[in-house]
């Protein structure tokens, strides 16, 4: 039984009459996350977690219709049985199942499975049908753990402040901000942000997280408080007169795209963090395991390598293009075509196992 068809508004479930993660408006929406790919303005009403409730909110107008429910709560929506699960991409993210006439389907939404401490851990869900993003879907990218990673950006904070310089940090202001917070607040009490992710931080504490302080950047903001500290900003910011007035300063990049060379190189930033908020080669194939799944579903990223990949391996594997297809890092709107040369494949495979 086919529960959900790909559609040019989105994932849509027949039976149950509603979409999942639409890119067009729609009567029903059941949103995974409060990312811009993934919830879209315009519906007549949508359902998420809890966690995502008060950010969709500031992205889609207080006045929208807007559900929430808690994880593994069951609804029935036209006879489909539908509950939210965690998928730790970012705070709120979920995996949406859906159970009908014994037939159960899981759309993953973005994951990774390392829990970071804040977005919750991934949960496997056993289903017939797995619908998997494919976002860093080649052997190349292999996190690092992730407190090897925090420590190396605590060990550049520290040595930028040697030299007097300030340290900015690029990172997407729902997720890879909030996950900065407390490694940065370890060696820093004094954490500035751009507007936009001061924006989101407000509203989470306002929502009841706690998290630690941090001051907003604005035109009348003396030199001397940020000199030598720590600022967050999105990518947005990067080649900007506002960046510019930060100087002397260094940046550091927090993205899976730094994984591979070329992007570094064509980022050009000061370093480059491959911090990313979803799931790596074999946190992906660690995933569709663990739902023993028989037939899986892959969209965006690098969807036809990876759904190869599992055809080898024996699943029913099938390639499927949608609306965020080209989808970046759940953050990284500047690069989003994912695109890595052979020459760079060829660069990378002396890489460690990470």
């Amino acid at each position: 039984m086919t529960l959900i068809r790909f559609t040019d508004s989105g994932l849509y479930c027949e039976p149950g009459k509603f979409y999942i993660d639409p890119w067009q408006p729609v009567e029903k929406a059941i949103i995974t996350h409060a990312h811009s790919d993934h919830a879209r303005w315009g519906s007549k009403s949508y359902l998420c977690h809890h966690y995502s409730k008060p950010i969709l909110q500031l992205r889609l107008g207080m006045e929208n219709d807007i559900q929430s429910v808690d994880w593994n709560e069951t609804l029935f929506i036209n006879g489909v049985k539908v509950s939210l699960h965690p998928a730790g991409h970012i705070i709120g993210s979920a995996q949406v199942r859906i159970e009908y006439k014994g037939e159960i389907w899981v759309v993953s939404g973005d994951y990774k499975c390392e829990d970071d401490g804040i977005s919750g851990a991934f949960e496997p869900i056993k289903c017939h049908s797995f619908i998997t993003e494919s976002t860093f879907g080649l052997p190349v990218y292999n996190w690092k753990p992730q407190q090897v990673i925090y420590e190396d950006i605590q060990n550049w904070i520290g040595a930028n402040q040697s030299k007097g310089k300030t340290s900015i940090l690029i990172a997407y202001s729902l997720g890879k901000a909030q996950r900065l917070l407390h490694p940065v607040n370890d060696v820093t009490n004094k954490i500035f942000a751009h507007g936009a992710i001061w924006n989101v931080h407000e509203r989470l504490l306002q929502a009841g997280w706690r998290l630690p302080l941090v001051q907003r950047v604005t035109p009348d903001t003396p030199k001397e408080l940020y000199q030598g500290e720590v600022i967050i900003a999105p990518p947005s910011s990067e080649g900007t007169s506002w960046i510019k007035k930060f100087t002397p300063y260094a940046i550091g990049v927090c993205s899976g795209w730094m994984q591979v060379r070329g992007n570094f190189r064509r980022r050009n930033p000061d370093a480059g963090f491959a911090l990313s908020d979803h799931a790596d080669w074999n946190g992906l194939l660690t995933a569709v395991k663990a739902t023993e799944a028989s037939t899986v579903y892959v969209t965006h990223g690098f969807q036809s390598v990876f759904s190869r990949y599992l055809t080898e391996t024996g699943l029913s594997s099938f390639e499927v293009k949608t609306a965020f297809s080209n989808a970046g890092d759940g953050e990284d709107i500047i690069d989003t075509t994912a695109e890595v040369t052979a020459a760079e494949m060829l660069d990378e495979s002396n890489l460690p196992a990470e």
